[in-house]
C-alpha cells in the first residue's frame, strides 16, 4: 500500500463505489476513516478478494475503524441525475454521514465530488490507499447483500449471481420478464426492454 502523506492531514477518510455498471439497484458508496494505531491486515482492492475474506474484513473495518459510513443513490436518482452524478451524490451522502469530520478525502477513481473539505482523487486508489481499500470492502458487502435480497423477491432474475449486472443470464431474464420496479429504466438494455 503507498502511503500517501497529507500535510496537516490526521483525519483522512477513503471513499469508493460500487455498482455504477449494473442494471439494477442502488449505486452505494462508503466513507472510512481508519484508526493508524488499529492496524487491519489484508486490506486491498475488492473485487480481488473472495466473498468470504471481504466479510469477514467487513466485519473488522466496522469494528476497528475510526468511523465508516454508507452512502447510496437509487435507481429513480440514477435515471434522473445519470450514473457518474448519482454516484458523486452517493459519495456526499457517504461522507456527510461520518460521524468525524475527516480533514482530507481520499476518493477512488479520477473525479471528487462537491466536498466541505480537501479532497484528491486517487486512480486506483482500492489497490493503493488502505482506507479507500476499506471503503471499498464494505460498499461491495453492502450492495451484495442488497442484491441477495432482491434476488429473494425475484428469484427467476438470478440476482444473487450476477449482482444486477449485465450479463447473458440478466439480459435473458429482461427479454423474458422485463423490468422489475428496482431497474434503472434509463440504462439501455433496460430501455429498449421497457420500449417492447
Amino acid at each position: 500500500m503507498t502511503a500517501f502523506i497529507y500535510p496537516n492531514a490526521k483525519l483522512i477518510a477513503g471513499v469508493d463505489e460500487v455498482g455504477r455498471g449494473p442494471l439494477v439497484g442502488a449505486v452505494v458508496t462508503a466513507a472510512v476513516i481508519l484508526d493508524p494505531n488499529n492496524p487491519i491486515e489484508g486490506l486491498t482492492d475488492s473485487k480481488k478478494l473472495s466473498e468470504k475474506k471481504r466479510l469477514k474484513l467487513a466485519e473488522e473495518i466496522k469494528a476497528k475503524a475510526l468511523s465508516w459510513s454508507l452512502g447510496r443513490a437509487e435507481p429513480e436518482e440514477i435515471d434522473q441525475l445519470n450514473i457518474l452524478h448519482a454516484t458523486m451524490l452517493a459519495m456526499q451522502r457517504a461522507v456527510e454521514g461520518l460521524h468525524i469530520q475527516p480533514n482530507f478525502v481520499l476518493v477512488d477513481g479520477n473525479r471528487i465530488p462537491t466536498l466541505s473539505m480537501p479532497a484528491q482523487a486517487v486512480v486506483k486508489g482500492d489497490s493503493l490507499v488502505q482506507e479507500i481499500s476499506a471503503a471499498s470492502i464494505l460498499a461491495k458487502v453492502a450492495r451484495d447483500l442488497e442484491m441477495d435480497e432482491l434476488d429473494k423477491q425475484f428469484p427467476e432474475y438470478g440476482f444473487a449471481k450476477h449482482k444486477g449486472y449485465p450479463t447473458k443470464l440478466h439480459f435473458e431474464k429482461l427479454t423474458e420478464l422485463g423490468a422489475t420496479p428496482f431497474h434503472r429504466k434509463s440504462f439501455a438494455p433496460v430501455a429498449r426492454c421497457l420500449a417492447k
